[in-house]
């Protein structure tokens, strides 16, 4: 099906909006950088080092312009974007340092996306940021990356399987490796400062408070268990589809170590409430996790299960997705939207979901390009 344009045409039948890429130094950055390039884009390299930005575009192999613009320094972040234009940041922790990149993106009226998976932020996105983006028409696609597109297809794919009769869906997203050893400090920052967060899920119908729930899920004869989390899908699943009363999205990425990771989780709300909690665990992590560091030395695999349930809590229909290193495919993920959105503009205004804004069969087809695949039934 054809995807409808919210994003204006300029010229003779041309846009001239261009892709941005905001943190295009950082690790996600880098590799979004070189996925964007490989799809045949042209994007302009935004960061605060003009040194390392010019490094960048040099090892590229091709001619890209290159702009100076800092979190820190929010006017300088509403320069970069201009209507008609994507922007794709990989800014983090967005809760920290991600506010001026929406707000550009929203006062240009042009396609914003971005890497997090920190559930705060997500939700402010679609609580606070979604409404004024409708009405400057922007259209603003949060977490489209790993976390979490493919939840969001998996579960989309899964209720079109059950017809309409679901009343719950559940989400794990699932890792095979050494997390520990993949991880950058990016995602280490964000996970540290995610965990002293109040989390919220969907029941009965609305955005619930919660901390500490645990799921199981069956995959190829296994069970695994999973660690509930805020996520996209919470706020993106129910409006496009009315019966769902329940929403859950897990990560088990820690194996045997998420049900006492459940009870931690549980307490660290009342530990982040004492007097300079929250600014000490920042500091902690600007010591301790250098900017810049990036994975190394071992390799991850993906496994995103989706199963929908009637109201008794019985499995109607299930889809599991396959797919690799979760990094790479958070930067092909991010380059096919960009240059998608570029060319054919995206559906919507305001916050939306990769369904809402591509449409399901397109998004099916972007997953597998960026390497993950619908494995039918689970």
């Amino acid at each position: 099906m054809p995807i409808m344009k919210s994003v204006a045409r300029y010229g003779s039948g041309m846009s001239t909006g261009r892709i941005v890429l905001f943190g295009a130094t950082g690790f996600t950055g880098r590799l979004t950088a070189r996925a964007l390039v490989q799809r045949g884009a042209r994007p302009v390299l935004a960061g605060r080092d003009r040194a390392r930005l010019e490094e960048l575009a040099a090892s590229l192999s091709v001619e890209l312009p290159t702009i100076v613009a800092d979190a820190r320094r929010p006017l300088s972040v509403q320069g970069i974007v201009r209507p008609g234009d994507v922007l794709i940041t990989t800014v983090g922790p967005f809760t920290r340092l991600g506010e001026p990149a929406v707000i550009a993106a929203t006062e240009a009226g042009a396609v914003y996306l971005d890497s997090t998976g920190e559930p705060r932020f997500i939700k402010r996105i679609f609580q606070r940021h979604g409404p004024m983006a409708a009405a400057r028409g922007a259209a603003l696609l949060t977490a489209f990356g790993y976390d979490y597109v493919p939840g969001n297809l998996a579960a989309a794919l899964a209720l079109r399987k059950a017809g309409g009769h679901a009343a719950g869906v559940a989400v794990g997203y699932f890792l095979r490796g050494n997390v520990a050893r993949r991880a950058s400090a990016g995602t280490l920052r964000s996970a540290l400062g995610a965990f002293f967060e109040p989390m919220y899920g969907f029941r009965d119908g609305r955005i619930v408070r919660e901390q500490g729930r645990t799921r199981t899920f069956t995959v190829g004869g296994r069970r695994l268990h999973g660690l509930a989390v805020g996520a996209s899908e919470h706020f993106t699943l129910p409006p496009a589809h009315p019966g769902l009363r329940e929403v859950t999205v897990c990560l088990g990425w820690m194996g045997a170590l998420n049900r006492p990771l459940a009870l931690a989780a549980r307490a660290a709300p009342l530990l982040a409430a004492l007097p300079g909690a929250r600014r000490a665990i920042e500091t902690i992590a600007d010591r301790l996790i250098r900017p810049g560091a990036g994975p190394a030395g071992s390799t991850l695999s993906t496994q995103v299960v989706a199963e929908a349930v009637d109201a008794e809590g019985n499995t109607l229909a299930s889809v599991l997705l396959d797919g690799g290193d979760p990094y790479e495919f958070t930067a092909r993920i991010l380059a096919w939207a960009a240059t998608t959105a570029l060319a054919h503009g995206v559906s919507g205004t305001g916050a939306l979901g990769p369904v809402d804004a591509f449409g399901l069969d397109a998004l099916v087809q972007g997953c597998a390009e960026a390497g993950l695949v619908v494995r039918d039934p689970v």
